[in-house]
């Protein structure tokens, strides 16, 4: 069995999370893919056979009352049979795409107007769980006991923050002292010595860090050559923002923003906090900071 298929499998469902009628496609087909994997494919199959999708699904709709969203499926109880039922449900979706939407509007209707949310709340709802059921499943199958979890880093390197930033110095001090206060280790990188070393070989070099702030304040413009131009972060930010989020995964990266700039639309799963005068934003960072496995001082936070 492929060592990092555990990993893969969760990495993909977070894609899901966030995906949208363009994207949800490429990520769907990527789950049935590795649940069609070496080591995981013959799991999948055992239970899979132990029940049918299509009759299930007609169940459902039968159950349709006179308003939209009140069918309801009915899951098997055997932990096996459900496991079995959302891996023919990824393979079906996987195989047509565009049944994603009807299915969702009609089982996971979210009240809203938009069609992403009903895709959202199916995958919140469906394949999160599934998830986090199947490799427990697996690894018990199998006896193989990856970690799908980032490690624990050490002590010392868990406590160092990176904090990328643009031009507006006033964020990153501030970013900065707040770190200190509660017990972190800022590191900002034009503080760190040179020693001979491009821009990129000084971040390699200061990135043993257990987390990673990014500073997205409205230093530049851009736009479409015939659209109007927008404030956006650095480029230096957004580059550095996707390095810290290969290296540390997005669990381990806030990002905060200011005055309305523009933000990535291919950063799903990440983390925008508005960086507000009124100082919400040090609760947030302490929460994020909180769910990555660190440790924080909340007297001084709410102090």
């Amino acid at each position: 069995m492929d060592g990092t298929i555990f990993r893969r499998i969760e990495n993909t469902i977070e894609d899901l999370k966030w995906s949208n009628l363009k994207t949800f496609p490429r990520h769907i087909r990527k789950l049935s893919g590795l649940l069609g994997s070496d080591g995981v494919k013959e799991i999948a199959e055992d239970l899979a056979v132990l029940v049918d999708l299509e009759a299930w699904i007609e169940e459902g709709e039968s159950t349709q009352g006179g308003f939209v969203g009140s069918a309801e499926l009915h899951w098997p109880i055997d932990p096996r049979e459900e496991l079995g039922m959302t891996i023919r449900l990824v393979h079906w979706l996987a195989d047509d795409p565009e049944r994603a939407l009807g299915f969702s509007h009609t089982f996971f209707n979210s009240g809203s107007r938009k069609i992403d949310a009903d895709l959202q709340a199916m995958v919140a709802q469906v394949l999160v769980p599934f998830g986090r059921d199947f490799i427990d499943y697996v690894k018990e199958r199998t006896g193989v006991s990856e970690v799908t979890k980032l490690p624990e880093r050490p002590l010392s390197t868990a406590r160092k923050v990176f904090v990328v930033h643009g031009h507006d110095d006033g964020a990153k001090e501030k970013m900065a002292r707040f770190l200190s206060d509660i017990g972190f280790e800022p590191i900002i990188l034009h503080e760190q010595a040179s020693g001979g070393r491009t821009v990129i070989e000084k971040i390699e070099a200061n990135s043993d860090v257990g987390f990673a702030v990014v500073l997205m304040t409205p230093d530049d413009l851009g736009g479409p050559v015939s659209g109007e131009r927008q404030p956006r972060a650095r480029q230096n930010v957004i580059l550095e923002l996707g390095y810290f989020i290969g290296l540390l995964g997005r669990s381990r990266v806030a990002a905060f923003t200011r005055g309305g700039v523009e933000v990535p639309s291919d950063f799903g799963g990440v983390v925008y906090i508005p960086l507000d005068g009124a100082g919400a934003w040090k609760q947030a960072l302490g929460k994020e900071l909180k769910e990555a496995g660190l440790n924080v001082d909340w007297n001084v936070i709410m102090g």
